[in-house]
């Protein structure tokens, strides 16, 4: 009977220690996916800022030169700015197609990368 008992606790001390192997592994692999995910945004953020500054940057010479073209120098920002307005519309006529999709689609192969 002894034998039976130890043989149990064994089996419990096994079965204890895959449990708290198991929680351990899964907190390690969600701080794994997470620090993918947010490095990932970070730099694709990073870039964005890049980017944005670029196009300021560029859309301000764009509308000086537009505006030197036409006579009037607002003429050129108001080029611009209604360019700027049909592509708004474009995006909010697409955005699930555009940037939802994409965007969920990044995060949801980040998270199941490696599986």
């Amino acid at each position: 009977m002894d034998n039976k008992a130890t043989t149990i606790e064994m089996l419990f001390e096994k079965a204890e220690d895959y449990t708290r192997t198991t929680v351990e592994l899964a907190k390690l692999n969600a701080i794994d996916k997470s620090a993918d995910v947010l490095s990932s945004l970070f730099s694709r953020i990073t870039i964005l800022i890049v980017v944005a500054m670029f196009a300021l940057i560029f859309n301000i010479g764009l509308s000086i030169w537009i505006g030197e073209l036409l006579g009037k120098p607002y003429y050129g920002y108001f080029a611009v700015a209604c360019a700027y307005l049909i592509l708004a519309i474009l995006m909010n006529n697409f955005k699930d197609q555009w940037l939802k999709m994409p965007v969920s689609n990044l995060i949801i192969s980040k998270l199941l990368k490696n599986r």
